[in-house]
């Protein structure tokens, strides 16, 4: 069975999400807290990294993520919401994407601009141009990994398109084809997933990347993912850079 974005998620509370598996946080590295009405969480990141606990704080229905920096890592401040329908991940990875730079529209504005159906969001050159035209410019653009596996030109490209664009504040949306046996944490396991979810951080010292994702799988929002699982991800789709 295949599924196009209809993950039917619903809003979890961060403070659940970031320490309900072991997945996202290593035990005892996820602390919970309460400051100004706001919950707060930690994400640690995995063995071998530079990047320091990535802190969340939830108010209503948004999370934002605090920005970090070290010598070989990044992480950007974003705006984080669960994708309001089931075929909504990509205006809500988008609006992920636009948080780091302008104050975003609503899902159902950038849903509108994108042209997403009940069927999703057809490609990425969509999300590449809603980006462009919202940030009036044309820093994105619309990279594509046709070969599956991708050959190591485009692995080489996707992270330095990574690298660059976190360091230029200009977080990655991808568009993955995640199947059985090769998924994100909490994906359902017997079902391939068509899904957008966004890149908002990276640690050289362990290539890892931090995902933004929409979709809230068994709570899953905010996590660490290799850099080689994602290259695995994204063929034979694309991503907006």
């Amino acid at each position: 069975m295949s599924i196009r974005c209809r993950s039917r998620a619903r809003a979890v509370a961060v403070t659940v999400a970031l320490t309900a598996t072991g997945l996202l946080a290593a035990p005892g590295a996820a602390i919970a807290g309460e400051s100004h009405g706001a919950s707060v969480s930690r994400i640690a990141a995995g063995p071998g990294a530079s990047a320091p606990p990535v802190e969340v704080s939830r108010d209503g229905a948004s999370a934002h993520t605090e920005a970090s920096e070290t010598k070989a890592s990044k992480t950007l401040e974003v705006e984080y919401q669960v994708q309001e329908t089931g075929y909504w991940c990509g205006p809500a990875a988008t609006r992920i994407a636009l948080s780091a730079r302008i104050g975003p529209p609503s899902q159902t504005e950038l849903a509108a601009q994108l042209g997403t159906t009940e069927n999703g969001t057809d490609d990425i050159s969509q999300i590449t141009g809603v980006l462009n035209a919202n940030l009036g410019g044309s820093d994105y653009e619309s990279k594509y990994m046709p070969d599956d596996p991708p050959s190591q030109e485009q692995k080489d490209l996707l992270w330095q398109d990574i690298v660059g664009g976190i360091d230029g504040n200009l977080p990655l949306v991808t568009n993955i084809v995640a199947p059985p046996g090769n998924q994100p944490p909490g994906y359902p396991p017997d079902q391939t997933i068509y899904h957008y979810f966004t890149v908002i951080g990276y640690d050289d010292a362990n290539r890892s990347v931090l995902i933004a994702d929409p979709a809230s799988f068994s709570g899953n929002q905010i996590y660490w993912l290799t850099f080689d699982q994602l290259a695995t991800l994204i063929p034979p789709k694309g991503y907006a850079a």
